[in-house]
């Protein structure tokens, strides 16, 4: 067997080398050693150490996930919001939709008519049954109302009375004061533009044309026996009458002239309103037999006169049996 070859080694590291020169031969061959060799690492060295407690598997994950029910985010919950809004806006719908048609169905003018025969039975019946028992049913009946409502009542009738029995027309000068009466009245519910200050100067004019007449000797003032003073007029020139001229002498502004003009011109549209209206029947009761306005005035005023001679023709014309 041939004798294996040994490597020579380094003339440094020999044993009879000088122990500093040794040293230093050490030195030089370690660096190299250790920057031309690396070794791998582990692989029980490079994986993370394992936990126990918190290493689970993907199958024990997803039945986590299946069993734990879903967060409700902010738009899911904004949805819920809006489906709720939606199901109480539907039942409002429909309960006011129900409502609507019940009162659509309801006739008001029948029901107001129902509860008038109503209230007119009971009041005859607790009249029947009062006298029934011999007892005096105005007196009784009169213990429902105090005696201030009494009062107001019987003044409301009064005024009821006064107003119907002055409804006709007497004379121009009254309809002309009830005319006045009426517009000052609405310019005082509509709290119409300037009537205040209107209304004033007026009050102001009046008090010091008062004071120049009394000062003149035209009009005395008279106190009678309750303490009321009453202005007389001693020539007749201070109050005027339908003989007299001194309404000539005022002259009215131009915004009263305007606002004069406005009132006949919307008085002349409701009169023209009014009578353009009477007579007026519903147009889906009857047969259309004019053109316009006029014919239909002419058609209605033949009607008036000859209806009761031609009723049987005009019947006979709509069956169909006419000759």
């Amino acid at each position: 067997m041939p004798t294996a070859l040994k490597r020579k080694g380094s003339p440094g590291l020999t044993e009879g080398a000088d122990p500093s020169k040794r040293r230093f031969a050490e030195e030089e061959v370690a660096p190299q050693t250790s920057a031309t060799t690396t070794t791998a690492p582990s692989a029980s060295e490079t994986a993370p150490p394992t936990d126990s407690s918190t290493a689970t598997t993907p199958a024990a994950q997803t039945s986590e996930t299946a069993a734990a029910p879903p967060l409700p985010n902010g738009r899911a919950a904004r949805f819920a919001a809006l489906r709720a809004r939606n199901q109480a806006s539907r039942k409002e719908n429909l309960k006011e939709t129900k409502s609507e048609a019940s009162r659509a169905a309801t006739d008001p003018s029948a029901l107001h008519s129902l509860n008038r025969k109503r209230d007119i039975a009971s009041h005859k019946l607790l009249k029947a049954e009062t006298e029934s028992r011999g007892e005096d049913f105005e007196r009784k009946r009169a213990w429902d109302w105090t005696a201030e409502e009494s009062e107001r009542w019987d003044a409301k009738m009064a005024e009821k009375q006064r107003k119907r029995d002055q409804a006709g027309f007497s004379d121009y000068s009254a309809e002309a004061g009830k005319i006045y009466e009426r517009q000052v009245g609405q310019n005082l519910e509509e709290k119409a533009e300037g009537f205040g200050e209107r209304k004033e100067a007026y009050e102001r004019e009046k008090a010091e044309a008062l004071d120049r007449a009394v000062r003149s000797g035209g009009l005395e003032i008279v106190e009678t026996p309750s303490g009321e003073l009453i202005a007389v007029d001693k020539d007749g020139t201070f109050y005027s009458t339908a003989d007299g001229t001194q309404h000539v002498q005022n002259r009215p502004s131009k915004d009263a002239v305007d606002r004069l003009v406005a009132d006949i011109k919307k008085a002349e549209e409701v009169r023209l309103k009014k009578r353009k209206d009477r007579g007026k029947d519903d147009e889906s009761e009857r047969d259309i037999t004019y053109i316009n306005e006029k014919n239909k005035q002419f058609n209605m005023k033949l009607a008036r006169f000859y209806n009761k001679y031609t009723a049987d023709i005009r019947d006979s014309f709509e069956r169909g049996t006419a000759i």
